[in-house]
């Protein structure tokens, strides 16, 4: 049987909910210490990270990486008309708590076009091999980075939350690679 989006979404949130702190932890700290892994990682200056919420991958360790190295870090921001943006995050800056309830920078913090990032470390709740990427079903991301070159997409997950495919609809984005605890996967097709 072929599970639909929410059913999967629901399943895998509760999968990934039910993992310890300590479990989660450990993952964070696997995952932040594979980013050198990933390719263009020295190179890369803006880098667009988000924070984490219900069971994702911690990012708290990747933000430290990131700010050790020099690396200008961005946050997504869903601006008045529902889009989302990626804003500056110094690290002096206060956030704020958007409409989710999920902090973020104030409104007049400097905005990153996507294209103009070089990499964006996406959250999720599902993906693939082929870089199928199921997400927690607002189309935030899709919608961003429609028809967007330029930035590496990396998804941050636990092993855990692959599945053999994920249900795709023709405006979902895909992920080059996706970065979990175990391993660095590459999802992108190598073309001649």
């Amino acid at each position: 049987m072929t599970l639909s989006k929410a059913q999967l979404r629901k399943q895998i949130r509760q999968q990934r909910q039910a993992l310890n702190p300590q479990a989660q932890l450990w993952a964070a700290s696997a995952v932040s210490s594979r980013l050198n892994q990933l390719p263009g990682w020295p190179e890369a200056t803006r880098i667009a990270l988000y924070l984490a919420n219900d069971g994702e991958i911690e990012t708290t360790s990747l933000e430290t990486v990131c700010r050790n190295e020099g690396k200008l870090l961005f946050l997504p921001v869903i601006d008045e008309s529902n889009e989302l943006e990626f804003a500056r995050w110094d690290s002096a800056i206060t956030l704020q708590a958007n409409r989710f309830g999920i902090p973020e920078p104030a409104a007049d913090a400097e905005r990153s076009s996507v294209s103009a990032l070089d990499m964006v470390l996406l959250p999720l709740v599902a993906w693939d091999l082929h870089g199928g990427r199921l997400g927690m079903g607002g189309g935030y991301y899709d919608r961003a980075l429609a028809g967007v070159d330029g930035p590496l997409l990396v998804g941050l997950a636990h092993s855990l939350q692959q599945v053999a495919r994920v249900p795709g609809d023709p405006w979902d984005i895909s992920m080059d690679f996706v970065l979990t605890e175990a391993a660095l996967h590459c999802c992108r097709v190598e073309t001649n």
